[in-house]
């Protein structure tokens, strides 16, 4: 296979690195790196005839995903998750186009396998033994389940009240897991101090540049699934915002081959109100976030005190004319039970949260009646059993 990766480039310096050796952040700034590509010799390569032929999952767009040699590629068919119209639910608040794509269908239940997937396949590529990341839960059960099907040995930390199910799937896969008192970034801490010490690789939230590589298909899979025709807006839950960046991106390479045409969608950042970072910036119009204290949410995905890629976020949100919104655990969860209710989408609180930022925007003016738009559930609620217990308490 040719090699369409190129180099890795750094966002606030521009320097760059060679994508066949292992690197975190860039050593000049200490910035996160990402993956760019040969686009030219990509359209040469593919046209949209040939991808439909391609078995459906996220690894149909190779051409587009870092890993040189297939056979290094670990996958459980992640990706091409269903995009559902939930019209017949938004239609009440004068939404008449509305999509969920569900990526609570993934492989350990989440969107983090896309993540764990292409960055664990890339690692394996590089000849990586061991890698180590935090998590608020989800991300740490995908890389322990892609370690283990790629024979790498994985490190976790992540916060002693995460939910019960992520510590468990942890261990079963093998994983090594520590527990620590405090919030995503004091597992951080943790798994830093490992990392200097035994010399892991750090796979933490873009602090290596192919996490980032998988989630952007979310953005490839959105466009393809709507006929290459665009949406107007996708409402997003970030935590750690890897995946709105990966989404902007995607689309931007899309662009650039010629198969999608006009302005990209407005991305929208949807966070809890005890944990809004990004928001709190957003609104006030700074590049970069504040660290967050206190944060408290049952949607224990979107507890992301300091996102490393904020600015990344908020450069992707505003680049194309996007906006932030804070919901209410209250109103995550009168939505989880609504999708459920209504469509049979059992969606985590992350995912709820965006159907209840749909109707704050709608109500606003934000989205307009003639929009279509996407909204991103995360994970399934199967994974959040302590959460569905909090929504089913909720009046």
């Amino acid at each position: 296979m040719p090699a369409f990766i190129s180099h890795l480039v750094c966002p606030r310096c521009g320097s760059r690195f060679d994508p066949h050796k292992a690197h975190n952040l860039c050593t000049a700034c200490a910035s996160p790196l990402l993956a760019e590509y040969d686009l030219e010799k990509v359209q040469s390569a593919v046209d949209k005839a040939t991808l439909a032929r391609r078995g459906e999952s996220m690894w149909r767009y190779l051409e587009l995903l870092p890993v040189v040699d297939p056979t290094h590629i670990v996958s459980f068919g992640e990706g091409f998750t269903p995009l559902l119209s939930i019209a017949a639910l938004t239609r009440d608040w004068g939404l008449e186009a509305v999509w969920l794509k569900d990526d609570g269908l993934n492989p350990t239940g989440s969107f983090k396998a896309r993540g764990a997937s292409c960055g664990i396949s890339k690692a394996r590529e590089l000849g990586i033994r061991e890698v180590a990341l935090p998590t608020a839960g989800n991300a740490g059960g995908a890389w322990a389940c892609y370690g283990a099907a790629a024979g790498l040995r994985v490190h976790v930390a992540m916060p002693r009240d995460a939910p019960v199910i992520n510590q468990l799937e942890c261990r079963l896969y093998g994983a090594d897991l520590v527990l620590v008192d405090g919030l995503i970034s004091d597992a951080g801490k943790r798994i830093a101090q490992g990392v200097r010490e035994h010399d892991w690789f750090d796979v933490s939230t873009l602090k290596e540049p192919y996490r980032i590589e998988g989630k952007k298909t979310l953005g490839l899979e959105i466009a393809e699934q709507l006929d290459w025709q665009l949406p107007d807006a996708i409402l997003y839950p970030a935590g750690g915002g890897v995946g709105i960046i990966g989404i902007w991106r995607g689309l931007q390479q899309l662009k650039a081959i010629g198969w999608v045409t006009g302005e990209l969608p407005r991305l929208i950042v949807v966070q809890a109100e005890g944990c809004a970072p990004l928001v709190k910036a957003f609104e006030e119009g700074r590049a970069d976030s504040e660290f967050w204290p206190d944060a408290r949410t049952f949607a224990s995905g979107l507890r992301v005190p300091k996102a490393l890629g904020d600015f990344l976020v908020l450069r992707a949100v505003r680049e194309t004319g996007g906006t932030a919104v804070a919901v209410s655990d209250a109103q995550c969860g009168e939505m989880m039970k609504l999708l459920a209710g209504r469509t049979g989408i059992f969606a985590a609180p992350e995912g709820a949260a965006t159907l209840a930022a749909a109707k704050i925007l709608r109500e606003r003016g934000d989205l307009t009646a003639r929009d279509r738009v996407v909204l991103i559930n995360t994970g399934s609620a199967l994974k959040y059993p302590e959460a569905m217990g909090e929504a089913l308490a909720m009046q």
